[in-house]
């Protein structure tokens, strides 16, 4: 049923419409519809409008809103509309799509469906890892933000009161929580998750060690990987797959030494259903006590040696002779025996050429400065010390390279360079698994760089540092927030093939506009970029659609 126009001509060469209420039928003899005249208007230019309008409001009663809102615009009323804001929806409803594809929202419903609460305990947390990707802030800004700048879907609005509750019961079911999402991540995913990579960071706290109480047990001064000594500080650790998906996080007081909590870390991946797992650490790890509790229930490591620890084993192991077997063009590997029977060790020997020419250039520099230096101190024989000779011989990186004569005067110490220069380009690994090839061992390794990059993602685009939270359990509810928005950044840069930031980019270009008529709200996208498309089809999402909500006034 619609309305139409029929024109007729006049003898005086003018035309004169006339509107009627129409519907089609079928005329079997003539085989093809033909219109029925139900009602007649009369002539358009006599038409009383309010009749019709009058008649489209009583029609849109027994409408959808968005059908309704299609009737008016066709009767005139978009006229009465009104452009309210603007905010940003992309990489929100980028994100919480893929929330809900990984299984989070029933998997944070079931962890919290015992406790009974009036606010959406999902939503909140959803709020605050999505902030975490998109635009960091403080809790007290995501009031702001979320009522201003974007459009989180299923949230108005939400309190600062709100969301520090929210962390300050997530610990309270943060084991039940982390095993879920790994179990459905991975069966999702599809992860390989036989390979596990693991490293810690430290990150710092804004606040002077002065303003901190005696009684303060979590943030404290340690070896900063942020080279903020001055500042307090927590120690993080983080477990990837051999993809860079994280799959937990911890947390220790900043003075923790890395050699102290891999016992921690394997007993609390016990039970998770991992199969045989081999775990890949760096360098600060390789203790032989660390080693023999990766060994326990049948586990494996990957591990980096320290080719400058003095160790008689690690000696050996270097002056092996044999040839490099070339795995990629900046990876050549050789195998070491240590031992024989229990005291065996398997030792991997990687060299990289491109490297090996950097380390080679490097040095030469440093040697060039520290003869142009002791030159520069014109030093006589049995000469009193003055302070830029100590300098220059308690030097970090020069000091090693100078040795000092009988008669007091420092000369460059030509040996140390020789030997310094048999470890241009190489690293060393040590593996308890006879099973794994050379190449397997070298590889597994050099993807530790994924923990690295994670790291670098936690630092700088989700901005972990600086933390201005002072309880313990927020510091740590702080981490991991941040460690499921770093799990959904990882998945989609897996599976887009491009970084977060410039997905994240391009996706805020994607808006909504609410639009308010006497009628009710209309919330519309802009419409969808080819590029906007791809991304969305890449991890197997649906953009959102035009209409993105319709709230007619009652």
């Amino acid at each position: 049923m619609y309305i139409r126009r029929v024109t007729r001509k006049n003898k005086n060469g003018t035309t004169t419409s006339y509107l009627q209420l129409a519907h089609n039928e079928w005329d079997p003899k003539a085989k093809y519809a033909k219109a029925k005249v139900i009602y007649s208007f009369g002539r358009e230019d006599q038409v009383d409008r309010a009749v019709l309008e009058r008649l489209a409001s009583s029609i849109s009663r027994f409408l959808s809103p968005e059908a309704a809102l299609q009737s008016k615009e066709t009767v005139g009323e978009v006229a009465s509309f009104l452009f309210q804001s603007s905010k940003s929806v992309g990489s929100l409803w980028l994100l919480d799509q893929l929330w809900k594809k990984l299984g989070m929202e029933e998997v944070i419903q079931a962890c919290f469906s015992s406790r009974q609460h009036e606010m959406d305990i999902e939503r909140l947390l959803f709020t605050m890892v999505a902030n975490r990707a998109v635009s960091p802030a403080s809790k007290f800004s995501l009031t702001s933000w979320v009522e201003e700048d974007v459009y989180v879907p299923g949230v108005e609005t939400v309190q600062p009161h709100q969301l520090y509750r929210v962390m300050d019961e997530l610990l309270d079911v943060r084991a039940e929580l982390e095993k879920n999402v790994f179990y459905a991540v991975s069966d999702l995913l599809n992860l390989e998750v036989d390979l596990l990579y693991f490293d810690t960071t430290s990150s710092y706290f804004e606040v002077s060690p002065d303003e901190v109480s005696e009684d303060e047990t979590f943030r404290k001064q340690g070896y900063s990987k942020d080279k903020r000594p001055d500042l307090l500080q927590t120690v993080i650790g983080l477990a990837v797959t051999r993809e860079g998906i994280p799959i937990r996080v911890w947390e220790w007081p900043g003075n923790t030494m890395d050699m102290t909590v891999i016992e921690q870390v394997k007993q609390d991946l016990i039970g998770w259903k991992l199969g045989r797992v081999i775990q890949v650490a760096d360098r600060g790890f390789s203790s032989e006590k660390n080693l023999r509790i990766l060994q326990q229930t049948g586990g494996h490591y990957i591990i980096g040696e320290r080719m400058h620890a003095g160790k008689k084993d690690v000696e050996e192991a270097l002056s092996k002779r044999g040839r490099f077997q070339v795995i990629r063009e900046n990876l050549h590997v050789k195998e070491a025996i240590v031992g024989d029977g229990e005291a065996r060790k398997r030792y991997v020997i990687a060299y990289n050429p491109d490297e090996a020419a950097r380390d080679r250039m490097k040095r030469e520099q440093i040697v060039a400065s520290i003869e142009a230096q002791i030159d520069a101190l014109r030093q006589e024989a049995n000469e009193a010390h003055h302070k830029k000779a100590c300098a220059l011989r308690a030097h970090p990186t020069y000091g090693k390279y100078v040795r000092q004569l009988k008669d007091g005067t420092l000369r460059l110490h030509k040996q140390a360079v020789r030997d310094a220069s048999k470890y241009d380009g190489k690293y060393l690994i040590r593996t308890s698994d006879d099973t794994l090839s050379i190449e397997d061992v070298a590889l597994g390794y050099k993807q530790l760089l994924e923990v690295e990059d994670a790291f670098r993602t936690l630092k700088t685009t989700l901005q972990l540092r600086p933390m201005y939270h002072r309880l313990e359990e927020r510091i740590r509810a702080h981490v991991v927030i941040s460690w499921l928005a770093l799990l959904l950044v990882r998945i989609a840069e897996l599976q887009t093939g491009e970084t977060w930031t410039q997905i994240r980019k391009e996706m805020n270009r994607l808006h909504v506009g609410h639009f308010s008529t006497k009628d009710g709200d209309l919330f519309q996208c802009t419409e969808v970029t080819q590029k906007q498309r791809r991304t969305f089809g890449a991890l197997g999402l649906k953009p959102p659609p035009n209409i993105l909500d319709l709230q007619a006034n009652s």
